[in-house]
């Protein structure tokens, strides 16, 4: 689908009739936002803006190191944009384009960015009067989804804690929502880097308006107090997964210690039923009836001897 934002005389009007393009030049149009696109809307984006989009496959495959450049008449940008999954996030690679302060935008998911952005272009349309700067006003939103998602992350951290002290065994499921857990941090990391390295390259250009600026360097700091807080996550994480290993340390040598001590309490009797189960003479053997009462008596006086000894080294 694409949308046409284009100029009347004292607001934005909208369409997604594509003969417009015939009938409205560079100045008439601030954004063409592409959708999901078929093949004819994009060969007639294509044909207007005399350049050609990327495929959703070209655009995955751009090095971060690449994800901005700038020709004599347009300027090119790249990113991706996180959606929420059941349990992880699926990133969405975002391409933008700026001909002649005219942008066109390429996505193949229904964004809330845009969404928002759309809103906002229609209510205040004065905030927004180049494809600049609603390429930036697109970023910034994102970022500010992308804090959302690392509060949200905070939370689950949170209640991760909570589940490990209330629990008085650590099962297998807590391993594996510390490790999925620890995946998502890293995933909205290198998204949020991704954003870094676009801003940093629009802050070098000199093609963006000078009210652009100031704006670029709070979103830059921005960006690297978040960088901040998803390492603090990081090692909050890896403190947890740290010491729920270290509960299973402990719950495995308790376990150890119980059957090292029964094992210890009865080697003497054992001992003793093993000597006395030999085929020769042995003392106590030939007292008749009172042979196997004497041999059970020093069986148990041998196990009480070694629990008294091993409690006053306060080894139980």
């Amino acid at each position: 689908m694409v949308t046409i934002f284009h100029k009347a005389e004292n607001h934005i009007q909208y369409s997604n009739d594509l003969s417009l393009l015939n009938e409205l030049g560079y100045n008439d149009i601030l954004w063409i936002d592409l959708n999901e696109p078929d093949g004819d809307e994009k060969r007639a984006v294509e044909e207007f803006i005399e350049i050609s989009l990327q495929s959703r496959a070209q655009a995955e495959e751009i090095e971060s190191s690449s994800r901005y450049s700038e020709t004599d008449h347009a300027i090119f940008a790249n990113s991706n944009f996180l959606l929420a999954a059941p349990e992880t996030y699926v990133e969405e690679p975002v391409s933008f384009i700026i001909v002649q302060e005219m942008l066109v935008t390429l996505h193949h998911s229904q964004l809330r960015s845009f969404s928002d952005i759309e809103r906002r272009l229609l209510a205040s349309h004065r905030i927004y009067p180049t494809g600049y700067h609603l390429m930036i006003a697109i970023l910034e939103n994102r970022i500010d989804i992308d804090a959302d998602m690392i509060e949200l992350l905070a939370k689950d951290i949170s209640q991760l804690n909570k589940r490990i002290g209330a629990n008085d065994s650590i099962s297998q499921e807590i391993l594996l929502d510390i490790n999925q857990l620890q995946e998502n941090t890293m995933v909205i990391r290198e998204n949020i880097i991704d954003k870094q390295r676009v801003v940093s390259s629009i802050m070098k250009s000199d093609k963006f308006p000078g009210d652009i600026y100031p704006k670029l360097n709070v979103l830059i700091r921005d960006v690297g107090s978040l960088i901040n807080h998803t390492d603090f996550s990081f090692e909050r994480l890896e403190y947890l997964q740290n010491t729920v290993l270290g509960l299973v340390n402990i719950e495995q040598n308790k376990i150890i210690k119980v059957f090292t001590v029964v094992t210890l309490f009865f080697m003497p009797p054992t001992l003793i039923a093993s000597i006395y189960g030999m085929n020769i003479q042995l003392p106590f053997a030939n007292i008749g009836a009172w042979s196997f009462p004497v041999t059970v008596a020093m069986m148990v006086l041998s196990f009480l001897l070694t629990f008294i000894y091993f409690k006053r080294r306060k080894i139980l």
